[in-house]
């Protein structure tokens, strides 16, 4: 695959991400089917195959278990880019959020303990449903500047729910991240909004945790001029080498 600036910022990333959330935590999970969740050596495996095959971009979360650790661990590739979440943590079964400049700072420490890169590539707001609230009422946006000025982040991004959020988020993020696929176009005009403005975008659930056709779903997304990456999780290389050759169709190697 043929890595591309993310946006307006120097992160090269490829155009099928993997979503790390399958490899830390499979409680209170929203795809079809469940799991068992993988090993510390088939963790490994995983990892070293997924670069194997040109995938450059790792997104991850304090909200995903184990995650963050896994990924520091297992991720020699330092040409890799990895994004993490400020916002939510999960915790005996249950997702809570703190948005409070401490909470934040604290996150974000242990974020990089997590995975071992200081500074972090890009920190994500991990917003719940109520997120035009959180970007207006928390000084989450304004701490996370804060360290970056302090040389802690390198870009800011915002993963949430909403349009009127999103298209908020445009006046200070390096990136989006925004669900959209077939059964939900809710955000393409934020997506055409932030091409203009140099954001970038990743798309999450472009498969709709699993039930769309990885195919037809991916050609559809990977085939908008704003998209720049689309993480996707799964614990089969088999699968993720689909998913490397219809990105290799769309946009060439």
């Amino acid at each position: 695959m043929v890595p591309r600036p993310l946006g307006r910022t120097d992160l090269l990333v490829s155009p099928i991400g993997f979503g790390a959330f399958k490899i830390g935590r499979n409680e209170k999970i929203k795809y079809a089917a469940g799991y068992a969740l993988p090993g510390e050596d088939e963790v490994r495996d995983l990892l070293a195959g997924l670069g194997g095959l040109g995938i450059r971009y790792f997104d991850t979360a304090p909200a995903y278990g184990l995650s963050e650790a896994r990924l520091g661990a297992c991720l020699a590739d330092a040409e890799a880019v990895v994004s993490t979440k400020v916002g939510e943590t999960f915790e005996d079964g249950v997702s809570r959020y703190d948005f409070s400049a401490e909470a934040v700072r604290t996150s974000v420490a242990r974020s990089a303990a997590r995975l071992g890169r200081r500074p972090l590539d890009l920190v994500f707001v991990h917003a719940h449903g109520d997120d035009a609230a959180i970007l207006a009422e928390t000084p989450v946006v304004a701490t996370l500047e804060a360290l970056r000025a302090e040389g802690l982040i390198r870009y800011l991004g915002f993963s949430g729910k909403t349009v009127a959020a999103a298209e908020r988020a445009l006046d200070w993020a390096d990136a989006l991240m925004v669900e959209y696929h077939l059964r939900d176009r809710s955000h393409e005009e934020v997506l055409q909004a932030a091409r203009s403005r140099g954001v970038g975008v990743v798309i999450k659930k472009a498969l709709a945790s699993g039930v769309l056709d990885s195919e037809a779903a991916l050609r559809f997304v990977l085939e908008h001029p704003a998209v720049d990456s689309v993480v996707v999780g799964s614990l089969n290389r088999e699968h993720m080498a689909a998913n490397v050759a219809i990105a290799e169709a769309v946009r060439g190697r």
